[in-house]
């Protein structure tokens, strides 16, 4: 896609996953991965998912077939998402080519969804037989639309993306509990209505969905089978020969079963076991895909840390390239920031738009620096300031990016410029600032950006997993504070 608009940019500096159009790329729009991160963003579509599988659950309560059709009946496939196991041209066949009539018949039957052993969207790959990964995603894609259609909105305007008015197709109003349709502007790959494309950020599709139902019977409903077998002494259970016993997994699946109608059973059973389970996809167990899974699985290049910080470097400082010098930043920090920073928004408007941040991310790190930054000083984002003097900021540019942190958007931030007469002064400044109350600004100047961009290279070459440690950060933010 980013091929067809001519964007200039490969997957690792784009924060949505960048799709066939012809096609689709096997990776899933994840409710849990939704819930599990902290940004604002994540939070109006998990409250959009929460209303409509109220209502779900709440039809299913009463036996209200009728309005279990009204809820699920309009779902097809969304085709403009282009994600999927679709083969060849992306197609949509209404909820995973399964059907809503079927889906509606298996909720009004469930003993999960009538006993309250369900309660999110998620717990359907687990408890509702025939509900996979494909017909979560598309439920999922249905009911976040809305917020979809406003990310895409906003990197079309960004990226200079033509739109065009078009139907939005079925959009959840949390409000009127209802679905709505309208017109809004958005891109196309082609000519057709059936062209038309919403873009998802790269930090909710996983290649899996979080809940897995092999994962929760192996870990958290067998052990507690067989120690009942155990304590029991039943035929299972086997004497080893240093005394422990032991009973087969094999043997103990044929007495009870392991697929979702006995995982309902066992779930009854050992009400602790499925919290205990969800407690255990956090987003430090369950981070985003990698910038190497998300480039084979779209089949595009690898990230090129060295070509983005050229691109920077390339740029003259003064106003006439701010404007070239803010987007080359942008797609470096894009690149090196993720997975721990994402849903990206540019020119984010603050103060009901009276105050603009350059560029903005969400904090969605669960390890590393910005997990602690989140923890230790609450910043679920991340505010950056782009400045293409050819002087160095004062005080009056500190100023500026302290006056953008706030009890909501956390205390740090990073200012990029393009070099400093005296480092040594100016990072003495952002530490006058941290110790008067007004935050933590992390000054990086070409060289410091050079630096990130060498150790991320050489970390990719080295075939080394990101633990989002990024040492020079850490180091410049300890001598905000020592």
């Amino acid at each position: 896609m980013s091929e067809e608009f001519h964007l200039g940019r490969t997957q690792p500096s784009l924060d949505f996953v960048d799709v066939d159009t012809t096609k689709d790329v096997p990776v899933f729009i994840d409710p849990r991965a939704i819930r599990i991160q902290d940004s604002s963003w994540a939070a109006d579509c998990e409250a959009l998912l929460q209303s409509f599988f109220t209502e779900v659950l709440e039809a299913v309560r009463v036996q209200n077939k009728g309005r279990l059709s009204e809820l699920l009946g309009r779902l097809g496939e969304p085709n403009e998402t282009h994600l999927g196991f679709s083969i060849g041209r992306s197609r949509g066949r209404g909820l995973g080519g399964v059907g809503a009539e079927k889906v509606v018949d298996t909720l009004t039957h469930s003993k999960a969804a009538r006993t309250g052993l369900l309660s999110d969207l998620e717990d359907t790959s687990l408890l509702i037989p025939g509900i996979g990964r494909d017909i979560v995603s598309d439920i999922t894609t249905h009911v976040i639309r809305g917020a979809l259609i406003g990310y895409t909105q906003a990197a079309c305007d960004f990226y200079g993306m033509a739109t065009v008015s078009q139907h939005s197709g079925p959009v959840w109003n949390p409000n009127s509990l209802e679905w709505q349709e309208g017109y809004v502007d958005l891109p196309r790959a082609g000519g057709e209505e059936e062209d038309k494309l919403l873009l998802v950020p790269k930090s909710i599709v996983r290649h899996d969905l979080i809940f897995n139902k092999d994962k929760y019977y192996n870990g958290y409903l067998a052990p507690l089978l067989e120690q009942e077998e155990i304590q029991s002494k039943t035929e299972l259970v086997r004497i080893l020969k240093n005394g422990s016993p032991r009973v087969s997994r094999i043997e103990l699946k044929a007495k009870y079963g392991a697929d979702k109608l006995a995982i309902i059973e066992h779930t009854a059973k050992f009400p602790h076991a499925l919290p205990s389970y969800r407690k255990s996809t956090s987003k430090l167990a369950c981070p985003p895909l990698t910038h190497l899974e998300v480039s084979h699985l779209t089949q595009t290049p690898e990230v090129d840390y060295l070509a983005l910080m050229d691109q920077v470097e390339a740029i003259s400082p003064g106003n006439a390239g701010a404007s070239m010098y803010h987007r080359a930043v942008e797609s470096l920090l894009t690149a090196l920031l993720y997975p721990f920073c994402s849903n990206m928004k540019i020119e984010a408007e603050i103060h009901e738009g009276r105050k603009r941040i350059d560029i903005l991310y969400d904090n969605v790190a669960g390890v590393g620096f910005f997990d602690w930054v989140a923890r230790r000083h609450g910043s679920t984002v991340l505010p950056v300031e782009c400045k293409n003097y050819s002087r160095e900021p004062g005080n009056e540019e500190l100023d500026q990016i302290s006056g953008r942190f706030s009890r909501e958007r956390g205390w740090v931030g990073i200012m990029t410029c393009r070099n400093f007469q005296d480092k040594g002064v100016f990072l003495k400044r952002c530490r006058d600032t941290a110790k008067d109350g007004r935050g933590f600004v992390i000054a990086l100047d070409d060289a410091d950006l050079r630096e990130l961009a060498e150790e991320a290279q050489e970390r990719r070459n080295s075939g080394l997993s990101h633990q989002g440690e990024f040492p020079l950060l850490r180091q410049r933010f300890g001598h905000l504070i020592n």
